[in-house]
């Protein structure tokens, strides 16, 4: 079902639910009887399934709130650092 908008000549503009193809040119107003037109306007798109979206919308979202980051870059290798099983190395400062 498709939403639809109609307009009244003396009342705000007022929504309609239709199939497809099957939205009359004129609607009688629900407040006050008079023929309305419909409206041509912009679809309503949902943004909220669309994995792109989110990707926009995040991407605007960080222009002026950064998310911060405490990890380190996904890819790179972690460093091992290796000790020495020598008893004598255990007094040494590590780092």
């Amino acid at each position: 079902m498709t939403i639809y908008e109609y307009r009244c000549p003396d009342d705000p503009p007022f929504e309609a639910s239709h199939r497809i193809g099957e939205a009359p040119d004129s609607l009688a107003c629900p407040s006050c009887g008079k023929p309305s037109g419909r409206m041509i306007s912009a679809p309503h798109l949902s943004k909220s399934g669309s994995p792109a979206f989110r990707l926009i919308d995040s991407t605007h979202r960080s222009a002026s709130e950064p998310e911060i980051v405490n990890s380190q870059i996904p890819g790179t290798p972690r460093r091992v650092q290796s000790y020495s099983s020598n008893p004598l190395h255990r007094k040494l400062p590590r780092p």
